[in-house]
């Protein structure tokens, strides 16, 4: 009987033996394949953050809840004066020197008063700059502005350097030194804006249908409209933005 006992004793050491080597080799065998692809394949994942990298560890995409979305980047850092993150859901890209340019974001909710607002924006970056292209949506409990928009921003100054200094004049106390010296900031030369929205196609909260070409200083143009009556219309601009011409001319 004790043999027996002794027998068993060592059938289960050598099963445990055996199971464990099992285990091992299964475990490298996946270890393996995963390192060798670099890629796992799931039905569904829930995350609150999903970052994008290169292999340097450098961010190129940032997809994210409101709560954990990426703070503005510039080479990597935060601009100065910073804009904090936490207000973003969606998607923002960087470019190859680590700075933001451009992003797909949306919010939409309603108030406890019943008021609500919903915005969408997916916009693409200008170099070392700001959005100059961009497709947005916008309703403000029922005032509504939808299209495209192609804006002009300044090349010089830099624009990190040119927004520091735009923030601090809007800190002085009001005088007629500051807003000379932020309008000198966005108007650095006559006729021209530091920034300026150059065309618009879309529709406004009028449900006109447009296209609207704007000068340098953003001042439109001409005007190409169709409004919620289906009257169209095509207006002629001067810079102050009076109509010299209209068709039909009546």
């Amino acid at each position: 009987m004790e043999e027996r006992f002794a027998q068993m004793e060592r059938e289960i050491k050598r099963l445990r033996l055996y199971s464990l080597f099992l285990i091992l080799l299964v475990v490298s065998a996946g270890l393996f394949a995963f390192s060798k692809s670099g890629m796992e394949k799931f039905k569904e994942i829930t995350v609150e953050r999903i970052n994008v990298v290169e292999e340097n560890g450098q961010l190129r995409m940032v997809i994210s809840n409101k709560s954990r979305s990426q703070q503005n980047l510039f080479y990597g850092k935060p601009l100065n004066p910073p804009i904090p993150g936490g207000t973003r859901p969606g998607i923002i890209f960087f470019n190859d020197e680590g700075t933001e340019n451009g992003g797909l974001v949306f919010t939409g909710s309603t108030d406890s008063s019943g008021q609500y607002s919903a915005f969408g924006h997916l916009s693409f970056d200008q170099y070392n700059s700001n959005q100059v292209l961009y497709l947005s949506y916008q309703d403000i409990n029922g005032q509504q502005k939808t299209g495209l928009h192609i804006d002009d921003w300044q090349t010089s100054p830099y624009w990190p350097d040119w927004r520091a200094a735009y923030k601090n004049a809007q800190k002085l106390p009001d005088s007629p030194e500051k807003e000379a010296l932020l309008h000198k900031l966005m108007v650095p030369e006559e006729g021209r804006k530091a920034v300026a929205e150059r065309i618009f196609v879309g529709k406004d909260n009028s449900k006109t249908a447009m296209v609207t070409l704007a000068d340098r200083m953003g001042q439109a143009r001409l005007q190409m409209l169709v409004d919620s009556n289906g009257n169209a219309k095509l207006n002629f601009l001067d810079a102050q933005g009076k109509i010299t011409y209209s068709l039909p001319n009546r």
